[in-house]
């Protein structure tokens, strides 16, 4: 997925900016990861049959980049 794609498949309202803002900062995460987290939280939106990301989804895709970085640092 290019970075065109991301934003404009996985576009977040500013709420939810702020709540990835504030997991980046606390997790120590990279801009690459703010992008990965974005297209798992897409996904699970998918699969969960919603039109646009919301906080569950956002919240569960940061759950697993947090299990991610525990397990492996």
């Amino acid at each position: 997925m290019t970075n065109a794609h991301i934003r404009k498949h996985c576009a977040i309202d500013s709420t939810l900016g702020d709540l990835l803002q504030q997991a980046m900062e606390q997790l120590s995460l990279s801009a690459r990861a703010y992008d990965r987290i974005l297209k798992v939280a897409r996904t699970i939106a998918d699969l969960a049959n919603a039109e646009k990301i919301e906080a569950p989804h956002l919240l569960e895709a940061i759950q697993y980049r947090s299990l991610d970085r525990t397990v492996f640092y």
